[in-house]
């Protein structure tokens, strides 16, 4: 499973992902994010779930480690943009 921190940074910046815009109202930030967690975690789309994404559309072109891997670089980035 994928070690995530939930630092909700990546909720904080879903205006950037196309496949979410129905979930901000213009500011970027995920509806379902309250207190820093997700109201719809079990439920959530499959692009906020990092191993659903690889199970369904990775796993022929990436090892699992490598993808989580290519999610850490992305977690760093906008924790940089953020700092």
């Amino acid at each position: 499973m994928f070690e995530c921190n939930q630092c909700g940074l990546c909720c904080r910046n879903i205006d950037k992902v196309p496949q979410l815009k129905d979930f901000h109202d213009g500011n970027g930030i995920c509806k379902y994010l309250h207190n820093n967690i997700c109201s719809i975690y079990d439920n959530r789309p499959d692009i906020c779930s990092v191993d659903r994404m690889y199970e369904k559309y990775f796993e022929n072109q990436y090892t699992r480690s490598e993808f989580y891997d290519l999610n850490k670089l992305v977690c760093e980035e906008i924790r940089n943009l953020n700092i």
